[in-house]
């Protein structure tokens, strides 16, 4: 199960990049293309969506069918191993939101940034008709 949360690793790293990309100032050169860019992977990225409800059903799956472990009812090392499974679970559904509120920043900066872009076209033509 190690290879999902990889890719979902990734698939938030890469939206983050995006996300950082659109908002920093001084790229307006840029900043067509990767609208552009951006725009076109809005729609494979959602898939990210699924993919995490699906991961969050796995978490809770394990939590629900983990043994109870209490100090005085297993050995140290079951504790241990208890706990790390515990904090694991935390790590992967923080990873699981971050791809989520990401996937959500990348979507509403996306089409702010179209709207700005229409909105000083049609101040441009605004100020060319009055001319």
């Amino acid at each position: 199960m190690a290879l999902e949360w990889v890719v979902l690793g990734y698939a938030a790293g890469a939206e983050a990049v995006m996300v950082l990309l659109l908002t920093i100032p001084g790229l307006d050169g840029l900043r067509k293309g990767l609208v552009a860019v951006t725009r076109n992977l809005l729609k494979p990225f959602l898939s990210v969506v699924p993919f995490c409800i699906f991961l969050l059903m796995d978490i809770y799956w394990k939590y629900e069918t983990r043994p109870t472990c209490e100090a005085d009812s297993c050995t140290p090392s079951e504790y241990l191993r208890h706990q790390k499974s515990i904090m694991k679970s935390q790590r992967n559904a923080l990873l699981i939101a971050a791809a989520l509120i990401f996937y959500w920043l990348l979507y509403s900066v996306t089409h702010l940034v179209l709207r700005i872009e229409q909105l000083n076209q049609r101040l441009e033509r605004l100020k060319k008709n009055s001319d």
